[in-house]
């Protein structure tokens, strides 16, 4: 376990806690968690950044060190519904003795996922002078179907939470249930401090909910700053388009195959589009067998390559062969990191014109967007690309990049400030209220 150091006058000392390692599980909400941990250990403002990731493959409840300032929590939720922790002894137990040696000012979750919402309860009670935040990186609290807000069986978009409308998509609930849930997950949120969110579309859809609009601050998740790629003199990058990530039902890929079915040969044999993508072989059957049936034409006509799955490592080298990048999901999406990478790489993005990728995106500025759902309308502007082959330039040179870890850490620093200042304010009258 941890060792408490004898506190620095003016420094933070700060835990960043998180619901996966980012070496075990790179998804983006991991990535940013510690790119943040990384950049907040360089910060002159901070005497010591501690980086907890929860490890799901266990619930035993222990809290090992995985390397210097970094531990692993082998813990995870018994059921998204609750969202308690499945080993809520480990949480009352280990983790309040984590604190307890730690004596954190500020504690970060960036998210709650495996850890539980008892989380929230523990910390306020062992740290009961440190500030809570929480990153909200999509809306589980809102929607019990992964946060997606996508209605289950049509798949539609759902614009708000309704207990009778929840009810409907989860048959075995009652409306009842989920008007407990909502008072559960306000319940354990009123021990943060402050909420912040990736995009304002995310923040304008959990003050829907019943967040406080003046708790919430919009920080974009920093990635590391990567050289813009360079187009080669003569090369075709405008007829070449990528698709970088998970291939699930929610990432719209059947969306962008039955588009490159609808083009007329003319127009498809010019272009082509890699997918650089992975778990299909995860997914339901049925929609494994709708990505194959329309991949196999495709396939054969060389319009279509299936490039696979890469590592971070290997991205900008991947990306460096296509001239855009397209997100086609059919879900609201919050703010895709895979937006940003194309961004800091140079390239202008496809997407479908809903939630945060039509704000991270604008268009024919830095992008182009299109009706979310619609292959025709997909279709449409695709073949637009083939015909205006000066628009790629000009959108390339619209492009900015200004995601960085750096404009995250100090937007996160100077809310940290704020907090902590806000806490030394609120103490100090508390002592002077003691007086006679």
């Amino acid at each position: 376990m941890v060792n408490a150091n004898q506190k620095a006058p003016g420094k933070l000392k700060v835990l960043i806690i998180v619901h996966g390692h980012p070496e075990f599980s790179p998804g983006g909400g991991e990535v940013a968690a510690y790119a943040l941990y990384q950049g907040l250990k360089e910060s002159v403002a901070v005497q010591e950044t501690t980086f907890l990731a929860t490890n799901p493959k266990g619930n035993s409840g222990r809290i090992h060190l995985l390397k210097e300032g970094e531990y692993l929590w082998e813990q995870r939720v018994a059921d998204p519904f609750s969202m308690k922790a499945e080993n809520i002894q480990a949480t009352l137990k280990d983790f309040t003795a984590f604190l307890k040696a730690l004596a954190p000012d500020v504690i970060h979750f960036h998210h709650y996922m495996h850890v539980g919402l008892d989380a929230f309860r523990v910390a306020r009670q062992t740290c009961p002078e440190a500030r809570i935040l929480l990153t909200l990186h999509e809306m589980l609290a809102i929607c019990l179907n992964d946060g997606q807000m996508v209605k289950t069986g049509s798949m539609r978009l759902c614009l708000k939470a309704e207990d009778l409308a929840c009810q409907q998509c989860f048959p075995s609930r009652t409306p009842e249930d989920f008007w407990l849930r909502r008072r559960f997950f306000a319940a354990s949120f009123k021990y943060v401090d402050a909420f912040v969110t990736p995009s304002s579309f995310l923040k304008q859809r959990y003050v829907d909910w019943g967040l406080d609009r003046e708790m919430i601050h919009v920080i974009e998740n920093g990635i590391s700053v990567a050289q813009p790629l360079v187009m080669e003199q003569g090369s075709n990058l405008h007829l070449r388009i990528g698709f970088f990530g998970q291939v699930t039902l929610y990432k719209g890929l059947d969306i962008l195959l039955e588009a490159l079915n609808h083009l007329p040969k003319k127009v498809a044999k010019q272009l082509t589009v890699e997918i650089h993508g992975c778990n299909l072989d995860i997914q339901r059957s049925e929609f494994k067998t709708k990505i194959e049936a329309l991949m196999a034409p495709l396939l054969k006509r060389g319009v279509l390559r299936w490039v696979g799955q890469y590592s971070r490592s290997e991205l900008a080298g991947r990306m460096a062969g296509v001239g855009w990048i397209i997100v086609p999901s059919i879900w609201w999406e919050n703010s895709p990191v895979v937006i940003q990478e194309a961004f800091a790489l140079g390239r202008p993005v496809i997407c479908s014109d809903i939630g945060g990728m039509a704000e991270k995106v604008h268009h024919n500025q830095d992008g182009l967007h299109f009706s979310a759902r619609n292959p025709f309308a997909l279709a449409d502007l695709l073949t637009r690309i083939v015909e205006t082959p000066e628009l790629w330039s000009r959108l390339v040179e619209g492009v900015k990049f200004e995601a960085t870890v750096d404009q995250c850490l100090k937007q996160t620093l100077v809310l940290y400030a704020q907090l902590t200042q806000a806490q030394s304010v609120k103490k100090m009258g508390r002592v002077k209220s003691k007086l006679p």
